[in-house]
């Protein structure tokens, strides 16, 4: 799916002095020793590089985590049947599936290595469960790189992304406990969407621009929800406040179910490190311990 935004003069929250500590202080709270957590975060489209408060959020973010060993990215933008494993080889492509923006959002580069080894266990974790296949030529979509280049500009950790095989909630929580493993050997596991998507029905196209209330409705419901530690209600989100303008399709709040999915068994409830908006559209993310 393409991200097509008009072109207008972008303006941005101003950045508080406490801003990267508030987000830093919140994700070490999720961080247990020997466990990776995992993560969902709002992706943004491409001119996330440019808007300094996030920046500066998803990089404290970053920073309060245990480095990496593999990044296992899960993103809105890849929906294919069966689940399929993207590009493994060194200085990984990236595709630039979006449109309208300004030349230099496609002369992007994250030269990350490639994780073969990853690709191989995730294999072997989802055999019997769900048919895999590989498709070699897939490279990062921008709900997989953007985020990375400012959580981990230097691209020196390796990165795989693999597809969404449906949409269904379930069946998506089952791969992301299928895949929890991971955690335990040093991978990062991120879900990229968007808490609140409802593009079609944006009006205010600043970076600034208030919540809308469709979109401010669906974020509370969601933070009681994740606050709470109620996986039924998200799982049957399509019930919620204004889940109909949140999400006219689904494919950004569905990634969401692969993290919860690795949750352990009686987690605690996870834990939100970035709140807020950015076009109207709720910023939320959230951190599995």
């Amino acid at each position: 799916m393409d991200e097509e935004l008009r072109a207008e003069e972008p303006e941005h929250e101003p950045v508080t002095a406490d801003a990267a500590d508030q987000v830093a202080m919140l994700a070490a709270t999720a961080v247990r020793p020997g466990r990776m957590p995992a993560i969902y975060l709002g992706h943004g489209a491409p001119p996330l590089v440019d808007d300094p408060l996030w920046v500066v959020q998803l990089a404290a973010w970053a920073g309060a985590l245990p480095r990496p060993r593999a990044i296992l990215m899960v993103s809105a933008h890849w929906e294919s049947a069966p689940l399929t494993i993207g590009a493994t080889d060194d200085d990984v492509p990236l595709v630039y599936d979006f449109g309208g923006f300004a030349e230099r959002y496609y002369r992007a580069r994250y030269p990350a290595p490639g994780a073969p080894a990853l690709a191989a266990q995730v294999r072997g974790l989802l055999a019997g469960l769900e048919p895999v296949t590989d498709l070699p030529g897939r490279g990062l979509d921008h709900g997989a790189y953007v985020p990375l280049t400012v959580m981990y500009p230097d691209a020196d950790i390796p990165v795989l992304q693999i597809s969404m095989p449906s949409l269904d909630p379930q069946r998506l929580m089952r791969i992301g406990q299928a895949l929890r493993p991971l955690r335990d050997e040093g991978v990062l596991m991120v879900g990229s969407g968007f808490l609140t998507h409802g593009l079609p029905f944006l009006r205010d196209f600043r970076f600034d621009a208030p919540a809308p209330g469709w979109s401010a409705e669906f974020d509370h419901w969601a933070a009681e929800a994740l606050d709470s530690g109620d996986v039924d209600a998200l799982v049957n989100f399509a019930t919620a406040p204004a889940a109909r303008y949140a999400h006219p399709t689904t494919e950004h709040f569905a990634p969401l179910f692969v993290t919860l999915g690795a949750a352990p068994d009686a987690a605690p409830p996870p834990v939100t490190t970035i709140t807020g908006y950015w076009l109207g559209l709720a910023k939320r993310s959230i951190q599995i311990p």
